[in-house]
């Protein structure tokens, strides 16, 4: 448009005719113009027109050999404007060249040189970014070897189903165990070559696609089946073995409990006995029946401590692991802290015409429940029936918690805490938390959608569904401060076997002591700061490693427990911190590291 407006100013009236021949480049394109092609256009102008036309034309072509001085300075004028604006456009051109420079400098910046070098061509150790494609070939040569083994016995071919047999071994050889391109035997790229041609060989008799599809189909259900199969029993297989008492500890348990009761009676008492009710003191009530997991909880909460001297551990197991339970602390005191071993089958007042859940677990109904579990035949059949035969739902150590007031009379608050948890900070804060009034301070677990009631309960059931909201929020066993003064005023035992007693035939929850805990304690729980109490370390493998180093406690629920060969390897070293592997007994009965 400056071009045109140029030339109007400096021509008078513009010629599009003239134009287009004198400045126009061939890329312009006039729009509703007739142009030199349209013959029948060009006759309909007048003689008069034509003539004028082809004067002003000369006069354009023969104008640089009669130029005045008026339009030599408008040329000059017009070659100066030109010149200008290209040194324009050359400033435009560099100020952009300049600014997509810099974009580029700045996002090279953000850039990992480290991640950018591992893609380096110039680099020999340049990995691969599949390093498994080989493998992954063979496999799928292998799949359809046998594809081709099965078509050629439908259609007769034995020699062809021999060949494909013996190359499908050779393959096989070649692969074994290996998982990534690196692994694979020095063989495997012949392999490949003579199982491509011996395929090729197979195609060529045996291709049939709606044959071959059909085989693949059966393949990949008869896979789906195995693997679904194989998920059953692993599951069946890691539950057992979460159950299982490894020999390590049954060992140290045996060991200790005949050195117990081959000391004399004046020797099996703790000191400090007179801590034991003092409500002035820090009380935990810890009950378990592994003697290790208890020795873990006791020395993490102790080496942490800011004042040993006033801690006072309540520990409680059952009678096959009194004098081992008895035995460790007596060799290995908590410093000044001062400890007590109770036996729960010495608790007379505990009995079934008072405790609703050791009425039921005594009844035949019960005991088919969950020692037979409908009777299943199979490994895959009875995995999902072997979390009913826990042995902690069955024993009273599990159950005892709703019992804290009836065990210490004499105590105000107390600190309860699970076998599998690692104490990483001086705790004598959750004695300050003002619970408001209610009665137990834990940390809740609900996310946007789980963990909340209706995960635990059966809210089917009208009783549930008249009393419990089933999005409100659940929270955790492990690490619980419960108020023993509001817990007698509230009779919280009394509501806990309200409930227990109308979930007899197992209609408003299925197992566990969190169910109830949760209806016991519904509207008189305070939440507690996340740091507090961290979970999943027994069955979440991304449990963030900030959140764990930071937690005053971790926990490992779940099946995968530290003193277990399942465990997950990078928690156990939380665990085992606190073991003394040069200790006689722990070497005796290879309890290694």
């Amino acid at each position: 448009m400056d071009v045109i407006k140029s030339n109007m100013d400096d021509l008078g009236p513009l010629s599009l005719e003239s134009f287009r021949k004198n400045n126009l480049s061939a890329s312009w394109k006039i729009v509703g113009q007739q142009t030199v092609a349209d013959t029948n256009a060009v006759a309909a102008k007048s003689t008069e027109e034509a003539a004028n036309d082809k004067q002003e034309t000369s006069k354009g072509d023969h104008s640089s050999f009669s130029e005045t001085p008026a339009s030599l300075a408008r040329r000059h004028l017009r070659e100066k404007r030109r010149e200008i604006r290209a040194a324009d456009l050359v400033k435009l051109d560099d100020e952009v060249t300049v600014k997509l420079e810099n974009a580029a400098i700045e996002r090279s910046k953000s850039v990992d040189s480290a991640v950018l070098g591992k893609y380096s061509i110039w680099r020999k150790e340049n990995e691969n970014e599949n390093p498994d494609s080989t493998v992954r070939l063979m496999r799928d040569q292998m799949i359809m070897a046998r594809v081709y083994i099965s078509l050629s016995r439908i259609k007769h071919k034995t020699d062809l189903a021999n060949e494909l047999q013996n190359q499908l071994k050779e393959s096989q050889r070649a692969l074994g165990e290996a998982t990534a391109d690196s692994d694979l035997h020095t063989s495997a790229p012949e392999k490949i070559k003579a199982m491509g041609q011996m395929l090729s060989k197979a195609r060529e008799q045996l291709y049939d696609c709606k044959l071959v599809t059909v085989k693949l189909r059966a393949m990949l259900q008869s896979a789906d089946e195995q693997v679904r199969s194989l998920k059953k029993q692993s599951t069946f297989l890691s539950q057992l073995a979460a159950k299982t008492i490894p020999n390590g500890l049954h060992c140290l348990s045996m060991r200790l409990t005949i050195d117990y009761y081959l000391l004399p009676p004046e020797k099996r008492k703790f000191p400090r006995s007179e801590n034991l009710e003092n409500p002035d003191l820090y009380h935990y009530a810890l009950f378990s029946d592994n003697v290790l997991a208890a020795s873990v909880v006791v020395n993490s909460t102790i080496m942490n401590a800011k004042e040993p001297e006033k801690h006072v551990f309540h520990l409680v197991t059952d009678k096959l692991n009194f004098g081992a339970m008895n035995m460790w602390f007596l060799l290995n005191p908590p410093g000044k802290a001062t400890i007590h071993v109770e036996n729960v089958d010495e608790f007379k007042w505990l009995n079934s015409s008072y405790c609703p859940v050791l009425r039921q677990l005594e009844s035949a109904a019960m005991k088919e429940y969950y020692f037979k579990a409908a009777h299943p035949t199979t490994l895959a059949a009875g995995s999902s029936n072997l979390k009913y035969r826990n042995p902690k739902y069955l024993s009273m150590l599990n159950h005892l918690r709703f019992y804290l007031p009836q065990v210490y009379p004499q105590l105000d608050k107390i600190l309860f805490l699970d076998d599998d948890i690692v104490v990483q900070k001086d705790l004598t804060g959750l004695w300050r938390v003002d619970l408001n009034g209610k009665v137990n301070g834990a940390v809740e677990t609900c996310g946007e959608s789980f963990h909340r009631f209706d995960k635990y309960l059966n809210f089917s059931n009208p009783h549930i569904a008249k009393n419990f909201d089933p999005n409100a929020c659940g929270w955790a066993y492990g690490m619980n401060i419960f108020d023993l003064k509001e817990w007698k005023k509230k009779d919280i035992t009394g509501i806990y076997h309200k409930w227990q007693n109308m979930n007899e035939d197992r209609v408003l929850w299925k197992l566990g002591t969190l169910p109830p805990g949760l209806m016991t304690f519904y509207g008189l729980t305070h939440p507690l700061e996340k740091s507090w109490h961290v979970l999943g370390l027994g069955y979440n493998p991304s449990v963030d490693r900030s959140e764990i180093d930071s937690a005053a406690v971790v926990h490992y629920n779940g099946n995968m427990k530290p003193w277990l060969e399942l465990a997950m390897t990078k928690y156990r070293p939380y665990w085992t911190k606190y073991i003394k592997f040069d200790h006689p007994y722990i070497q005796s009965c290879k309890l290694g590291e």
